[in-house]
């Protein structure tokens, strides 16, 4: 099989070391199955995230994607853009739509670029990475290498919001997008039915500034994914998986409830599958275990 070339935005929390590096490692295990070459966007730098729209101005906080789409198309070219991450492919994709739809704005970032030496010409797509597993392979495609069917193992599709609106993953619905669902039916494991929460705000970076509001919409989240019976929730984005991983505790001291459910990412999932090794398919960075999948991964 050739190798499929694709220039890769990890963005901050994905790097080697920070929250989500383990997303990172499972992208890594899947992307050798699937012969992807995942080239890193040399020097790139933060795509300021939810913190650009806190008062740094909108020029700003633009310029910093449009810098790693200039650099993308100057050492990668001809490759399509490709993050793993839900915030930083929406700010990534956010900031192409915006210059392309606004002379002025595309002018004076061009302006900023050039004071680092760089142009921008925006002509390079941007995809989420799970855009590239159903579009460029499809979901045969990544059942077929399968190993270790996740038979027996229920789990709840929890996509959030930022992979969702304003964009979404095309062809999807806003409301009940279900392309997780396939992911799992793929490899081998039940999807929850009408699992009602799974396009909502886990509260973001609420769970820094105002955790008890935070905490409110991560409860709700887990709850519905027991009332479908699941046996752990899986999501394509670090601040979802987090989010709703690690303040279990914390909730369940402040509602006396007795939660314990993992939360892993599909990629950890598909790892898995594809018959790789628990630290491949980044299991050891899971605060609270994914137990069924530490035994299959053996």
């Amino acid at each position: 099989m050739t190798k499929k070339d694709y220039s890769f935005y990890p963005g901050c929390s994905s790097q080697k070391g920070a929250s989500a590096s383990n997303c990172t490692t499972s992208i890594n295990a899947i992307c050798d199955v699937l012969k992807i070459q995942l080239n890193e966007i040399p020097d790139w730098n933060c795509c300021s995230a939810s913190i650009g729209y806190a008062g740094g101005g909108e020029l700003p906080r633009l310029a910093l994607s449009a810098r790693n789409l200039a650099l993308s198309e100057r050492h990668n070219p001809g490759q399509d853009i490709v993050a793993t991450c839900a915030a930083c492919w929406l700010s990534t994709r956010e900031t192409k739509d915006r210059l392309a739809h606004d002379k002025q704005l595309f002018a004076e970032a061009n302006t900023a670029l050039k004071e680092a030496g760089l142009t921008l010409e925006n002509k390079t797509p941007v995809r989420h990475m799970v855009e590239v597993l159903i579009e460029d392979f499809g979901y045969d495609a990544l059942k077929a290498h399968v190993k270790k069917p996740l038979t027996g193992i229920k789990i709840a599709g929890y996509v959030g919001c930022q992979t969702n609106r304003p964009f979404g993953i095309n062809g999807e619905s806003f409301e009940n997008p279900i392309y997780l669902d396939k992911i799992t039916e793929a490899m081998g494991a039940t999807p929850v039915e009408n699992y009602e929460k799974k396009v909502s705000c886990c509260g973001g970076a609420l769970a820094f500034s105002e955790p008890e509001k935070s905490y409110a919409l991560i409860k709700d989240i887990i709850e519905a994914a027991y009332d479908g019976g699941a046996d752990m929730i899986v999501t394509p984005c670090p601040v979802c998986q987090m989010n709703v991983e690690v303040y279990q505790g914390l909730i369940n001291k402040q509602y006396g409830t007795k939660f314990n459910m993992p939360v892993v990412y599909y990629s950890s999932l598909m790892a898995v599958a594809y018959g790789k090794s628990g630290r491949e398919a980044g299991l050891d960075g899971q605060v609270i275990r994914a137990k069924q999948l530490d035994e299959l991964a053996g």
